[in-house]
């Protein structure tokens, strides 16, 4: 204890801080992401201008506030959106599940390559249908232009997929039909 006693006043006063931040972030008032948003501001940047007083552990304590910087953008979707998990280990929980039964259903051992097509709308059906059960009224698009656009990304993502997968089993010849393609464009008929 004694050779360690110089270290505990940085320890301390860090320690203090990054437990501020985690109250602030735990947010047991249950408010909307604003107030949360400005209160872990206003403590991040008292931690900026005053980092000095964490003495040996100000590297530290700079490494967290570079790091809750690079989070910042999407930090406080959780207090904002019902039911979506505040922590990446309660998120990742979703996708271990998703993983899990698509494991089940499908037979494969590995991640189904539709995961990486439609991801973006399988996990988000997955999750929500393990909250609660939908009418066929609210599972009907409601905008028919953001729904088309959406079929149309998945499509152009499946055909990037199968083209790769024509290329990676037959280069030459997919070369070959490639440049007979782009002769038929640039000749006149």
């Amino acid at each position: 204890m004694t050779e360690t006693a110089s270290l505990w006043p940085d320890v301390r006063v860090a320690y203090h801080w990054v437990h501020r931040a985690a109250h602030v972030l735990t947010n047991a008032d249950q408010l909307p992401g604003t107030p949360v948003k400005r209160r872990l501001g206003g403590l991040l940047g008292a931690m900026t201008r005053h980092r000095a007083a964490a003495g040996r552990l100000t590297p530290a304590l700079t490494h967290f506030l570079k790091v809750s910087r690079s989070y910042w953008p999407g930090l406080f979707h959780c207090y904002e959106v019902l039911d979506l998990p505040r922590t990446n280990n309660d998120l990742e929980q979703y996708f271990g599940a998703h993983r899990y039964h698509e494991r089940r259903a499908t037979g494969r051992k590995g991640a189904s390559p539709a995961l990486v097509l439609r991801g973006s709308v399988q996990l988000v059906a997955a999750t929500a249908t393990r909250l609660r059960v939908f009418s066929a009224e609210e599972l009907a698009p409601q905008d028919g232009n953001a729904w088309k656009a959406l079929r149309q990304e998945l499509a152009i993502r499946r055909q990037q997929r199968t083209l790769r997968y024509r290329f990676r089993r037959d280069p030459v010849s997919y070369l070959a039909q490639l440049e007979a393609d782009l002769l038929k464009l640039s000749l006149p008929p």
